[in-house]
């Protein structure tokens, strides 16, 4: 399917109810999804009172660079990603951004806004990508009728509100090395339950996106990638990550000194000791 101009990406109207053939037709384009394609992406049971041609999603496409959505726009949609990465971030009165998250397949994008009924956060494509739309007022109305698809999607909203924890504690207790090897082995999971590799994968981030979420300087980020090659943890080309000690980074609390880094000192790769003070906030 090609690609729609930006200005219509941008205006997109909710999906309007088709017959069985001109529907199948464009699931097949990937233009729509069932509400079964539509669970069994956001990794949920589908609802077994609901038939799989009753109810349809509509896709939508954006290219890299593209804004989904705004700080302030007007809430009336979730997006849920069936192909390609993203960023979501703040951004202060200066213009400076805070990422706040890198949802891709299987996450959904928006949940900031159900509360005010504005988008708090703003949604940036880092690829092409592949969202489906998922009315709010849709998903309520479903809600009322199947109380258990109401339940699991208010389990998915949760699942992200977990993750955003997750990151907040790493933030407060880990040393600069242990955030950039807790992410990438984060990473590595999440492309391994996409069913892609776990082992060598692309960042489709910048190395400054990724110090911005973790609370690091863009060259405290390079710096640290560089000494996890030089002692064989990964291995690093350019955007291109290849794990090769995924059980080091994951209980990784800080580097060894630099004079002592080797790849063959596989017993200096996961020093167990708390970090001190001073690595523990190596903040930009």
């Amino acid at each position: 399917m090609q690609s729609q101009p930006p200005s219509e990406q941008r205006n997109v109207t909710q999906p309007t109810m088709h017959s069985p053939m001109e529907a199948g037709r464009q699931r097949q384009g990937r233009l729509w999804s069932n509400l079964k394609e539509v669970c069994d992406l956001l990794r949920i049971p589908a609802s077994v009172s609901v038939t799989s041609e009753e109810l349809l999603f509509q896709h939508v496409q954006f290219k890299t660079g593209q804004r989904v959505h705004t700080i302030g726009q007007a809430f009336d949609t979730l997006y849920i990603v069936n192909s390609g990465f993203l960023k979501t971030v703040l951004i202060d009165e200066f213009g400076n951004e805070q990422v706040l998250s890198f949802p891709m397949k299987g996450d959904m994008l928006g949940v900031d806004g159900i509360h005010t009924r504005h988008y708090a956060s703003e949604a940036v494509a880092l690829s092409d990508c592949d969202l489906i739309l998922l009315p709010f007022k849709k998903l309520t109305a479903l809600g009322r009728v199947h109380a258990e698809l109401e339940n699991m999607m208010y389990g998915v909203m949760s699942r992200e509100l977990v993750r955003e924890q997750t990151m907040i504690g790493m933030l407060g207790a880990l040393s600069a090395e242990a955030r950039v090897a807790r992410f990438l082995v984060s990473l590595a999971d999440r492309f391994a339950a996409m069913g892609y590799s776990s082992k060598l994968f692309n960042l489709r981030m910048t190395r400054h996106e990724i110090g911005s979420y973790l609370g690091l300087t863009l060259e405290t980020v390079s710096r640290t990638l560089s000494a996890f090659n030089e002692i064989g943890l990964i291995t690093v080309d350019q955007r291109t990550i290849g794990i090769k000690d995924p059980e080091s980074l994951k209980t990784l609390r800080r580097l060894p000194p630099s004079r002592s880094r080797t790849k063959g000192g596989a017993k200096q790769k996961a020093e167990l000791e708390a970090p001190g003070d001073d690595q523990v906030l190596a903040t930009a």
